[in-house]
């Protein structure tokens, strides 16, 4: 076996470079595609296992918290195992457990074989942002990820709409099955390119205090996140025991981790001021993006009239831009600063939740599909630099553990974003109605007038004021949903000086794997 890293391997040349490019992406396109793919055919999942839609929703959350856990171990088990054939078998595991998922007989089946899904897909983001690193002399390596990347933007459009047609049109097992054919030649092409340039391998010993603190602290996060708005979050008493074990699971997961001779995460990256930096703007930036990416087709769908379908192609173009402009990006980022680059992301992004502030319920398709494909330039701006600036100067051995940790945090950050605008948007609709309703009485010459026109066409009295209710409804949650926008706006324009916090990425050629990794990372933003 080569003792060679990674990076030390000379190029992939021609055809090989391209099948290698091709099956890499396919692998990561899957793996992101089955993050989104399941969310509109929870219904039909559940009406068809005899449960519960809320029961349904695990179906989600189990692959979420497993995917979370494997994900810091990256480092770890590509040390042990070697990175191709961990890769190879991540996939090759994918497949048979997407198998399994689609021939689940219950509920409870297909929530462990999501679990179990959701861990074996762990790797393989970071693992093929390193392998095709690989595969790419410096000045071609930052055009290449670009490309890469670009593939998996389209993955979570596709995945509700590819979703919501097998599920009308077939058997829910087959947004699972779908996955066998690419899997299996994703797996085929990469173990016969690169099993000649695989990595070193070590015994290490397995860290399992650490491994059970991380399973223990972010599975009752998770769910606590998962139940705590159907509960009443800290006024249930299971909520709260959740919070505190996940609060007490961290502290001495973090406390062990600092000072075991072989970690399961290398928390010691936290003390590299453009990780941290990077990491933090990343994983609150991120949080804020998929809250707002849930809050906005919940509102078009539930008060604005809009179906799925139409929900979903609304949302769409979110990825034109970020297809457009991120080749140039990756191709460039390492001429420029990258954290002027996040800086003009976090202002689109600040631009673009302040014109969602403004909509009210007469706005039309075409005003809200607007601010939608402006944020795609956000989003070719905003995972690509910052990746450059988590990863900067940091030895390539090292690139799998930081992108392992930082993807964990970048998605802790998107299941608290969910959770809190959601809640946040509920309460604030809550506080709106109650402002609304006390307009409602009978010294009111605008609510009499209404009832006097709903009378006129046949309503009696009840359903006079229940029309009059929905009404306040709607403009109850297009209120809160504007506070919600405004308030992540704010919150953007707030994390521009803590990037500025970080030190500048060091800046070779436009290949230069600090900024050629990056492009990778916006693959996984997408997740």
């Amino acid at each position: 076996m080569s003792t060679a890293t990674p990076f030390s391997l000379p190029p992939l040349q021609g055809s090989a470079r391209m099948w290698g490019t091709i099956a890499l992406s396919a692998a990561t396109f899957m793996n992101v595609l089955d993050s989104s793919i399941a969310n509109v055919s929870l219904p039909a999942i559940a009406g068809d296992l005899g449960v519960s839609p809320n029961q349904g929703t695990w179906v989600i959350t189990s692959f979420g918290v497993a995917n979370a856990i494997s994900l810091p171990l990256t480092g770890w088990l590509s040390q042990r195992f070697g990175q191709v054939r961990l890769f190879t078998l991540s996939v090759i595991l994918f497949v048979i457990s997407s198998w399994l998922c689609g021939l689940a007989p219950n509920m409870s089946t297909l929530i462990t074989m999501r679990a179990v899904q959701g861990f074996v897909a762990g790797p393989m983001m970071p693992l093929a942002q390193t392998l095709l690193l690989s595969s790419y002399p410096p000045a071609l390596a930052g055009m290449a990820m670009a490309l890469w990347a670009m593939t998996t933007l389209v993955a979570p459009v596709m995945g509700p709409l590819l979703g919501g047609w097998i599920t009308d049109h077939t058997h829910w097992g087959w947004i699972f099955f779908i996955n066998i054919p690419v899997g299996c030649l994703a797996a085929f092409i990469t173990w016969s390119i690169f099993h000649k340039r695989e990595t070193p391998t070590k015994q290490l010993p397995i860290d399992t205090v650490g491994l059970a603190l991380l399973v223990v602290s972010v599975a009752s996060l998770q769910t606590m996140l998962d139940k705590g708005k159907e509960l009443d979050w800290f006024n249930s008493p299971l909520v709260f025991g959740l919070g505190i074990v996940a609060l007490i699971g961290f502290a001495f997961f973090i406390a062990w981790e600092l000072t075991d001779k072989h970690p399961v995460v290398d928390l010691r990256l936290l003390l590299r001021r453009n990780f941290w930096t990077g990491t933090l703007s990343l994983s609150v930036a991120y949080s804020l993006f998929m809250g707002n990416l849930v809050l906005l087709p919940l509102w078009l769908q539930q008060f604005m009239g809009y179906t799925s379908t139409q929900a979903g192609m609304l949302m769409a173009p979110v990825g034109l831009f970020a297809i457009i402009l991120s080749p140039w990006v990756g191709k460039n980022v390492s001429r420029f600063d990258p954290r002027a680059f996040a800086t003009f992301a976090f202002m689109v992004f600040a631009l673009v939740l302040w014109m969602r502030s403004n909509f009210n319920t007469q706005a039309d398709f075409g005003t809200i599909m607007i601010p939608t494909l402006i944020q795609g330039v956000a989003l070719a701006f905003f995972f690509i630099p910052l990746t450059g600036i988590i990863l900067s100067g940091l030895p390539p051995e090292r690139i799998p553990s930081a992108s392992g940790l930082s993807s964990f945090a970048r998605m802790l950050g998107g299941s608290f974003g969910t959770s809190i605008a959601i809640s946040v948007w509920q309460d604030r609709a809550a506080m709106h109605h109650a402002e609304l309703a006390e307009l409602v009485n009978r010294g009111s010459s605008a609510a009499n007038s209404a009832l006097a026109g709903l009378g006129a066409a046949g309503l009696d009295g009840e359903q006079a004021l229940a029309q009059i209710n929905r009404l306040v409804d709607q403009q109850a949650f297009m209120m809160a949903a504007n506070d919600v926008f405004l308030g992540s706006a704010m919150i953007f324009m707030l994390l521009v000086p803590l990037v500025w916090l970080s030190h500048p990425a060091r800046r070779g050629g436009p290949g230069a794997p600090d900024s050629a990794a990056a492009a990778a990372e916006a693959a996984a933003g997408a997740h």
